[in-house]
């Protein structure tokens, strides 16, 4: 699993999706149903979840796990694809997944343990041997191995890593040493590597030598490198298959490979496939050298990663809130509900400053709320549009300026449509045209501000280093109440009492 310094070029692994078109645990494909059934053929198809994970199916593994029948369960779940299996683990609980551990753990194809996520995966491993880790882990990629072992503690860490092979071992020790969401992290460290001066004819022969367990199970370009192993090209493999033997690899190859950095954070890593729309893409150290690739299954995952952990974080819940116990996830959750109830009560502290006011009219604590409530809409509209731009790399110094005034004159047309329909409103109600006046403004106040403070406030947190996916929510509803309460009770004060 590790880059040889020789000369020759080695082989290594580029491997793409560890799952699609792999037989189930079992050995069963799906299967294609008979064209001369004159049922929908589509529900025939087995698509895992959608037949298998039924609360029957689901119950019937329950069942068979309580009475601790081995035979049964494995049965049950011969048949499954990994990812379903990763989810029916998700769906059982804590103890119920300890045993099916036990039960079927060494018999499925060891990818299962990278669909698994937080308390389900820390259940599994505790459920199973070392030896059962570490055999599952010499059948992974570098990338994978090294994904299962980064969440195990110390102890259970070093104890698989005892049970690799030397050169395994080395492998995931080097890709545990990096940064976590790094690119390090993320490479493989099997790729296949060629000169540019060989000929299709080499390569092809080249690759049609290696011994089964030597060849790369799965790989979709090869890197060009020079004699001191640095990348200097990519020809995919549909170039190499469909060229004549004595054309040379540097007249087929593409120029230019697009380089990362072993210490890029996976974000950026995620941006860069994004924007190029890459396969692979080759992954460098300080000198140049090549120690690894990343290919785009992993960055699906990284994508889908950062997706959830961003939309969870702008309501303060994390993503294995649904399988962590009712005490963890309570004091998780309980310090944002703490932070909630500090700003609520500065705006109920605002309200009170005109309790005069609203003795005086009673329409002013009917009409309270909407004028925060749709500062608070607004203002969360913007932030969401922001903290995407921010994430995508969208929004920066260069084009800040243009993008505030866009904000603003958003903010400032709705402000005024919205104004003046509920003003409108207020004042047939309640027979007050002057109450319809200062909800208008007071309206219009805090619509214009919410849309500045959506995108001013993440952009500030980002300037400072905090993640505004996670903090800009609070700070602008915050804003939005407190102005929206403070502008329309002060205006009636002004202009009503």
């Amino acid at each position: 699993m590790t880059i040889s310094d020789k000369e020759r070029p080695e082989t290594h692994d580029t491997s793409g999706d560890h799952t699609s078109g792999r037989e189930s645990p079992g050995g069963s494909q799906m299967s294609k149903p008979d064209d001369t059934t004159e049922e929908d053929p589509i529900q025939d198809l087995n698509y895992g979840r959608d037949i298998h994970l039924q609360p029957e199916f689901v119950r019937e593994v329950i069942e068979a796990i309580r009475e601790d029948n081995a035979e049964s369960v494995k049965a049950l779940v011969a048949d499954l694809h990994v990812a379903d299996i990763a989810d029916l683990f998700e769906v059982l609980a804590s103890d119920e997944r300890r045993t099916l551990a036990a039960l079927v753990a060494d018999t499925l194809d060891p990818i299962f343990l990278t669909e698994l996520e937080g308390a389900a995966f820390n259940d599994v491993v505790s459920a199973v041997s070392p030896h059962v880790i570490a055999n599952a882990v010499r059948q992974l990629d570098t990338d994978d191995a090294v994904y299962v072992l980064e969440d195990l503690d110390d102890e259970s860490q070093r104890a698989v890593l005892r049970a690799l092979t030397q050169e395994d071992r080395q492998a995931v020790e080097e890709g545990l040493a990096y940064p976590e969401d790094s690119a390090g992290r993320l490479m493989q460290r099997d790729l296949i590597a060629v000169p540019e001066f060989w000929t299709i004819g080499q390569t092809i022969d080249y690759l049609r030598g290696q011994e089964e367990d030597e060849a790369p199970r799965d790989y979709y370009e090869l890197i060009v490198v020079d004699p001191a192993y640095r990348p200097i090209g990519t020809v995919p493999l549909s170039r190499v298959l469909s060229g004549k033997r004595p054309i040379l690899i540097k007249d087929v190859m593409n120029p230019g490979p697009h380089l990362i950095h072993v210490l890029s954070d996976q974000e950026e890593v995620a941006r860069h496939f994004a924007k190029y729309h890459l396969i692979s893409a080759c992954v460098t150290n300080d000198f140049g050298r090549i120690v690894g690739v990343i290919t785009v299954d992993d960055i699906v995952g990284v994508i889908e990663e950062e997706a959830q952990e961003d939309i969870l974080a702008l309501a303060g819940v994390s993503e294995g809130d649904m399988n962590v116990p009712v005490m963890e996830v309570a004091r998780t959750r309980r310090i944002w509900l703490i932070f909630n109830l500090g700003t609520a009560i500065l705006a109920s502290t605002v309200i009170s400053l005109f309790d005069n006011t609203i003795n005086a009219m009673v329409a002013l604590a009917i009409l309270m709320p909407i004028t925060a409530s749709l500062g608070g809409n607004a203002g969360i509209q913007t932030m969401a549009v922001a903290v995407r731009a921010i994430a995508a790399k969208e929004l920066s110094s260069a084009n800040a300026a243009r993008i505030v005034l866009k904000e603003l004159a958003v903010a400032s047309i709705n402000g005024l449509v919205l104004a003046i329909i509920m003003g409108a409103i207020a004042a047939i109600w309640f027979s007050n045209p002057l109450l319809g006046v200062v909800l208008a403004s007071a309206m219009t106040i805090n619509i214009v501000v919410a849309g500045l403070s959506g995108i001013l406030i993440p952009m500030a947190l980002n300037k400072i280093g905090v993640d505004p996916a996670v903090a800009s929510s609070i700070f602008v509803t915050t804003i939005t109440d407190v102005l929206g309460f403070f502008a329309f009770l002060g205006l009636a004060a002004l202009i009503l009492i």
